[in-house]
């Protein structure tokens, strides 16, 4: 006994080269996503295109999106290439780079119309098109690159290197906003200073880190994939739909973009919001104990923890107001809470497909890491939508000076009661998912259909 659990540990090490390679396209597409955020006030204040007009360019572009998600799962599902199922996708990192950047360079000379065709053009390439396929591809390369033990690991201990990337921007990004960012042209500079250096780093895994195990034996004896899978799942397997709504919120709560605002208007000085990326440095090592509390308590119940703790740390905010001490310390809390939900979801993901194989379905990672998508990036876009609208509703002018007292009571709300609201809300719902309970079970039989059809 003590022989095989040697071996088995020694089969799930991961070491810090494969770690940091693995997770050099995480990176990367988490810094672009959070440079999205940015758009709505480089649109508002920038380009001087109305709040209004850039949320329906959002929300529009997800009508996109609906018709891309489930269309690129699907293909990467029936995906089969010398490279593999889903590492040639990882192309798309480049992509995605090149219309981030092209929507940060929108021409400031071009009519209203023309600047709103142009930011609807490249929002939709970046978002319906290039992050579908990279998010896609990530479950299902996953799978076939790495034992499942070594998986927990990758996606816990690479939370830490992410989320590190992630603190560094939003340190350093508002503050050469405030330097670089003083006119159109300063915001295709400062984007470009991003892009180029993240599209080498987004690249490296694709590289290095080859499709090594076979995991679709249970589809070597069933009929091929089809589109009305695609609904059968839906129609199937409830755990995907509940993780589905969880991102859903999660990214309208992040993707508001209202940190910026509130650190413009409320506290004043935008330049400020870094310490709040700074001390949310403190929650990382969190990530280190993630292994032992998913054996422990499961991933789920992880993630719903750690809704909570954010609602808390919004519910802060809404105490501290423009104190950046107070600010800072509900940054750890809602930034450490985040944690689990923005970054372990493929481990979920991997649950339903187990479990779909356990119904005697097709796995669909590629699917149901789609569907997962969809709901993040509808998420964001409302999320974004939201806001604008909301702006647009109370008066906000983009001028302190011309600002009603309702355009700063709705930024303060935006950052502080509604998202603790929402949190608590998909906290609750997470009580659903009911799947880890019977996960050891569905694996094991897992593996002996497997075995059998070999």
């Amino acid at each position: 006994m003590g022989t095989e659990n040697k071996g088995k540990n020694k089969d799930d090490k991961v070491g810090f080269g494969t770690l940091l390679l693995w997770n050099s396209r995480a990176v990367s597409t988490s810094i672009v996503t959070l440079m999205l955020a940015f758009l709505m006030i480089y649109c508002t204040d920038t380009l001087q295109v109305p709040a209004g007009y850039v949320s329906i360019i959002l929300v529009a572009s997800k009508l996109l999106d609906g018709v891309t998600d489930m269309c690129a799962g699907f293909i990467v599902d029936k995906t089969k290439t010398k490279w593999g199922k889903a590492r040639p996708y990882e192309l798309f990192i480049i992509a995605i780079w090149v219309c981030t950047w092209l929507l940060f360079s929108t021409p400031e000379s071009m009519s209203l119309t023309a600047k709103l065709v142009w930011i609807f053009v490249m929002y939709a390439l970046a978002n319906s098109i290039c992050y579908t396929f990279l998010n896609a591809n990530n479950t299902p390369y996953m799978v076939r690159a790495f034992k499942s033990g070594q998986i927990v690991k990758l996606t816990s201990y690479g939370s830490i290197i992410t989320m590190l990337a992630a603190v560094i921007f939003n340190m350093t990004f508002p503050a050469l906003m405030a330097k670089i960012a003083t006119s159109a042209s300063g915001w295709s500079r400062l984007v470009l200073l991003f892009a180029v250096p993240m599209m080498a780093i987004g690249t490296l895994r694709m590289l290095f880190c080859p499709e090594k195990y076979d995991v679709d034996a249970e589809a070597k004896n069933t009929e091929p994939l089809k589109v009305t899978d695609v609904f059968k799942l839906i129609k199937t397997n409830k755990f995907i739909l509940i993780i589905a709504l969880m991102t859903f919120v999660f990214n309208f709560v992040c993707n508001m973009g209202v940190q910026t605002y509130y650190y413009t208007y409320i506290v004043g000085n935008v330049a400020l919001m870094g310490i709040s990326a700074i001390a949310q440095i403190v929650a990382l090592p969190l990530a280190l104990f993630f292994p032992k509390l998913i054996a422990k308590f499961s991933t789920v119940k992880l993630m719903m923890a750690g809704f909570v703790v954010s609602a808390l740390g919004y519910l802060l905010n809404f105490v501290a107001g423009g104190n950046v001490a107070l600010l800072a310390v509900a940054a750890i809390m809602w930034g450490a809470g985040t944690i689990p939900a923005s970054m372990l979801s493929a481990l979920v993901i991997i649950e339903c497909a187990d479990y779909n194989e356990w119904k005697g379905n097709h796995r669909m990672e590629g699917t149901m890491s789609s569907l997962v998508g969809l709901g993040a990036k509808v998420g964001a876009a409302l999320g974004a939508g939201a806001l604008g609208v909301l702006l647009s509703i109370v008066g906000y002018t983009g001028d302190a000076a011309t600002m009603p007292s309702s355009a700063f009571t709705m930024i303060r709300m935006l950052f502080t009661l509604v998202p603790a609201v929402l949190y608590i809300i998909v906290a609750l719902s997470l009580k659903g998912y009911t799947l880890n309970k019977n996960l050891d079970q569905i694996r094991a039989d897992n593996e002996k259909n497997r075995a059998a059809k070999q």
